[in-house]
This record gives C-alpha cells, structure tokens and sequence, in this order.
C-alpha cells in the first residue's frame, strides 16, 4: 500500500495553491496506513484534512481526493480500526465537500470530464461488497454516493418529440424531472432534462430514461449522462 501511495505524483495535481498541499496528501496517507492507535490516526486525518485532500477549514475538496479514495478504501479495508473510521469519514468530507473553481473535475478512463463528486462515488461504488459488510457506516457512504449517478446509453428511440434511451444506470436518479450534462467523445455536448421511464430491474442496472426534447441521433451508444447539479456545485 505504501508502495502505491508513493508512486502518485500528487505534486502533479492541480489545486487552489493557497489551499492544495500535496506533501500533506502523501504523509497524510503514509500515516494513515501505518497508524496503529486513535492519535496517530487522528494525526495522519488532520493532514489530510488540513490541505492533503480536503481542507476542512473552508469545506472544499480537492482532486487529490478522487487518486486518493482508493487508497483511503484500502486502508479502511486493512488498516487498523482507528485507521478504517478516519479514512472513511475523510471519503464522507471529500463527498460532501464543495472544489473550488477551476478545479472541479477530473477525466475518467474514457476520457470524460467527471465532477469530483461523481467520481469519488464511483470509487465507493466500486467497493460496494466491502462498505455493505461494514454495517451501517458502509451503507451510509453507499447511499451517499448513489445521489452521484450516471448513465450510460446503450440504445436509443424516439418518443413524440423526446427521446427513449435504454442503458446502463450506476447510483439512483432522484424523483421527479433532472437536469443532466450528456457528455460525448470527451465533452460536454449539451444539456437536457430528463425523467425515469422505466426503473431498473431488481438486481440489474438496466434502464430507462426519457430525455426530453433531445433526439436519438444526440444520445448515441456510449454517450454518458450525468447529473448537471453535480457539475454546478462550486465552492
């Protein structure tokens, strides 16, 4: 784990320079995968806390928190239990936090202009066996993350003047009408409100959305849509 954390560059990172301190990123996760009481634990959150990945003082999050969320899920997986309980209550501050302007997004392996919330949600995501087995903790952290969705459009048809897409949902679209970015080869293409026609089956991630006043030709296979309100929270 160590060997992990020292291979990332987190100099490279952008962050608000007078907020971002990427040396406390580093120690701060070092310090945490050592610790092996409370106040070494303590100590190692108050770095990360402090500058490393958050900076608590102004509630902002930085894009050091999406490299680091793994890591930080790994501790709490085998780390000592002082060490789990900072490093997951370090993820819940990172994704309630607000970035700073300019410094609000990161590319996901595809290429696509992620918020930060989003795409520290699909880090929690990703490790949904292991935060479920935690108890209430764990399930908090999930149901947190799922308000962070994103879909993928498999297919698309036309409906009226709206368009049917069926596709891939991760996290939960909230009731009622949503604002979503669609996003496409790497940008943003546009904006659109959208409503949940059909709610994906019990133990399946297939849905469908209808995308109102967008057409088919808009929301190709692979095109990923995801909440615009994510896109908007700016510290």
């Amino acid at each position: 784990m160590l060997d992990e954390i020292d291979t990332v560059d987190w100099e490279a990172i952008p962050g608000h320079p007078r907020c971002y301190q990427p040396d406390s990123a580093a120690r701060g996760l070092r310090a945490l995968a050592e610790a092996a009481n409370l106040v070494a634990a303590a100590e190692a959150g108050s770095q990360l806390g402090g500058g490393g990945i958050v900076h608590r003082h102004s509630a902002a999050v930085f894009p050091a928190a999406v490299t680091a969320a793994p890591l930080l899920l790994d501790i709490a997986e085998r780390g000592h239990p002082a060490a789990q309980a900072t490093a997951l209550g370090l993820l819940d501050e990172a994704l309630s936090s607000y970035p700073h302007d300019g410094y609000t997004r990161v590319a996901d392996p595809a290429g696509i202009a992620v918020p930060l919330c989003c795409a520290i949600a699909g880090h929690l995501r990703e490790r949904t066996d292991f935060l479920v087995g935690l108890g209430k903790r764990g399930r908090s952290l999930l149901a947190d993350a799922a308000t962070h969705w994103r879909f993928e459009v498999r297919e698309c048809a036309a409906v009226g003047g709206d368009a049917a897409a069926f596709g891939v949902m991760a996290g939960r679209l909230p009731d009622g009408v949503q604002t979503t970015e669609i996003h496409l080869a790497g940008a943003i293409t546009g904006l659109s409100e959208l409503t949940l026609e059909y709610p994906p089956v019990e133990n399946s991630p297939e849905a469908c959305l209808r995308v109102i006043g967008c057409r088919p030709a808009q929301l190709p296979p692979g095109a990923v849509l995801l909440s615009a309100e994510c896109g908007e929270c700016v510290h």
